[in-house]
């Protein structure tokens, strides 16, 4: 792959930070000609049919089989028969604690380039797609606010799966590379007040170069990735709590509370409070 990879943001728009969604096969993925990156960890089970992706290479995804797409990845689809599947797609540093590490292996192994595709046992793949339907109950944007916490268990159960079976038959891949390891480290400090200094130091290279390394890689700078990371996370407190826009400057890591709603009007044309409105006005009306 040579060319700077299309970045595709937000999960839905309505600041949930978890997506799930039910492919036919009349539904995406479409081929493409590029290939994209998105600041969200996507994981897409095949339950039906086949889709062929690059990501960076190829591979084949058939039905009991799961593919993972860890956040800044590029990947495309690039053929498809009959395909159907469930796709999951959500926010690191929005909903996985400090401390679910296992959870987050099977992402971190594909980013060190080991293989993105993790077959399920026959005797889960059952229970797997039962939690991929309740999953994407609990997360319907009406009724998201009351059930997040259902929502957060599930995805902690079906990354659990897909975690005991990548396990179950993966050797260890090699080290991971400067890009993995800046966009590890970014997503579990971006709520942090971090810098591009910070990501520098923790993988041992001077700014200028892992700026380049994002960029040409992912099509996102290292600050660019630190600002997704703490938007992703202020939509979420802006639609699910009361909290007040200062504070919730404070906790995605800006000191500054007018710093943080010029940031956010850049991202999204539109300060945090009126985000805040035109969304719960929209979910009233549901």
């Amino acid at each position: 792959m040579t060319e700077r990879p299309i970045q595709r943001d937000d999960l839905r728009g309505d600041g949930s930070p978890i997506f799930v969604l039910r492919r036919r096969p009349d539904d995406v993925p479409r081929v493409r000609a590029e290939h994209v990156t998105h600041q969200f960890a996507a994981l897409e089970y095949c339950t039906a049919g086949r889709l062929r992706m690059e990501q960076p290479e190829a591979w084949t995804l058939e039905a009991g089989e799961a593919l993972l797409v860890p956040a800044g990845q590029p990947h495309r689809a690039i053929a498809r028969a009959g395909f159907e599947s469930w796709h999951l797609g959500f926010c690191v540093s929005c909903v996985v604690a400090d401390d679910a590490g296992l959870l987050l292996e099977p992402f971190e192994r594909v980013r060190a380039g080991a293989s993105p595709v993790v077959r399920l046992p026959a005797a889960r793949r059952a229970f797997l797609e039962t939690l991929f339907a309740e999953l994407q109950e609990a997360t319907d944007p009406a009724r998201y606010g009351e059930s997040r916490a259902v929502a957060h268990s599930l995805l902690t159960l079906v990354l659990n799966e897909v975690g005991r079976a990548a396990r179950a038959e993966g050797s260890p891949p090699a080290p991971a590379g400067l890009v993995a390891e800046a966009l590890r480290f970014i997503e579990r400090h971006c709520r942090e007040r971090i810098t591009l200094g910070d990501v520098a130091a923790a993988v041992g290279r001077s700014p200028a170069y892992v700026t380049t390394a994002l960029s040409q890689a992912t099509g996102r700078s290292a600050v660019e990735w630190i600002v997704a990371g703490r938007m992703a996370e202020a939509r979420r407190m802006l639609l699910h709590s009361d909290e007040m826009v200062d504070i919730i400057a404070e906790r995605v890591g800006y000191a500054d509370p007018t710093h943080f709603i010029r940031m956010f009007r850049r991202a999204h044309g539109t300060t945090p409070a009126a985000w805040r409105a035109s969304k719960r006005r929209d979910s009233s009306r549901r």
